[in-house]
């Protein structure tokens, strides 16, 4: 196979934060291409709640939210496994949108301002050449680029790894995501504890709402890898969801999943390679807001490769920069995350410490208000 093209900038992977990412540096003057192992639409193991905090954002790229009859998202409601339910309301607030939906409507905007996209394209190794260059070797031939963008998700591809590292299943999450169609009011995300994980429902577009749980690995185990099973003897302790669970319609004939999903923190540049959202380690179980935060660091970056493209930051300063503002941005949520990852979960601690931000509305607004950011 021969090089095909040169880029300024390659994308690997077409979520959140590689085709808003691809956007806005396609909008700067900088020649893009993104890979993307699919071919768009499809569904993604996603909670699809955003606050607020994006809105501007995804309308600036060109999405028009207003049009799309997003429900708003304004009240919370967190139970535990014994039954007690904490209702508090969303200071900032959020929309519900599919990554069906959302996805493809980025994709439409990528290919209108004519980016270059390589669906049902696998990337299956990068190489740097020197400083400033690299070989992106594909299933669809070779490319070169001088920067490389690793928007890939949860999943560290192999050539991304610099050495194994040994996983343990307390440590290893499984996704699960359905569509479904329930009573829930259209202005409340709930989210529901059981052992071993939590359960997000929300009401989306596509007439659906919905329902996202992270599970530890090991509970899948314990039911011999079969999921209804794991359901039934596990998420339906809680009353809440086993009432979802038993009188919702399905609207998926299988549930989408993902395995192997872990919490560790991660870094922003890896073997020559920027990382951004979830392939950075933005998301945390229980903070929340990981498609808001795949946005920024988008939006982060975006400005950052402009100012490098320009000649006016090295690319040493360019690497620091983006670190230092992803930190700055991020860190505090992620550690609100390992904190409530390690408050809930558990029968008794979970249904007490509930009942305890009951007594303080305070402290609950505070804590929820850490896990959104302000408007950009």
């Amino acid at each position: 196979m021969e090089t095909n093209n040169n880029y300024s900038c390659a994308i690997i992977g077409g979520g959140l934060a590689g085709l808003s990412l691809a956007i806005q540096l396609a909008d700067a003057g900088v020649e893009v291409i993104l890979f993307e192992k699919k071919t768009y639409p499809f569904h993604k193991v996603c909670g699809e709640y955003i606050s607020m905090e994006s809105w501007n954002f995804i309308t600036a790229l060109g999405i028009p939210l207003a049009e799309l009859n997003v429900p708003i998202i304004n009240t919370v409601g967190i139970s535990s496994e014994k039954g007690f339910m904490l209702n508090a309301t969303l200071p900032l607030g959020g929309f519900g949108i599919s990554r069906h939906t959302l996805d493809f409507k980025l994709y439409e905007v990528a290919k209108q301002k004519g980016i270059c996209i390589r669906e049902n394209c696998n990337v299956l190794n990068v190489i740097q050449l020197d400083s400033n260059s690299y070989r992106i070797e594909t299933s669809q031939g070779y490319y070169t680029s001088n920067i490389v963008c690793g928007t890939y998700g949860k999943y560290t591809p192999q050539f991304i790894h610099s050495k194994k590292q040994k996983q343990h299943n307390k440590e290893n999450y499984i996704g699960v995501k359905y569509h479904i169609k329930t009573d829930l009011p259209t202005d409340r995300i709930e989210l529901h504890n059981f052992s071993g994980g939590y359960c997000g429902i929300s009401k989306v577009d596509l007439d659906a709402y919905c329902m996202c749980y992270l599970v530890n690995s090991i509970q899948l185990n314990n039911a011999q890898n079969d999921i209804k099973k794991m359901e039934e003897n596990v998420l339906f302790k809680n009353p809440f969801l086993k009432k979802h669970f038993t009188q919702a319609e399905f609207l998926f004939k299988e549930p989408l999943v993902i395995s192997n999903v872990t919490f560790r923190k991660k870094s922003t540049y890896r073997n020559g390679i920027f990382l951004l959202g979830d392939a950075a380690g933005s998301v945390t179980p229980l903070c929340g807001n990981g498609m808001s935060m795949a946005l920024r660091a988008s939006h982060i970056f975006a400005q950052l490769l402009a100012s490098f493209s320009k000649g006016n930051i090295s690319k040493e300063v360019f690497i620091r920069t983006y670190q230092n503002a992803w930190e700055q941005q991020f860190d505090t949520r992620i550690m609100i995350g390992y904190y409530l990852q390690g408050l809930f979960g558990k029968k008794n601690l979970t249904d007490m410490s509930l009942k305890v931000l009951h007594q303080f509305p305070s402290i609950t607004k505070k804590i929820i208000q850490q896990t959104h950011g302000n408007p950009f």
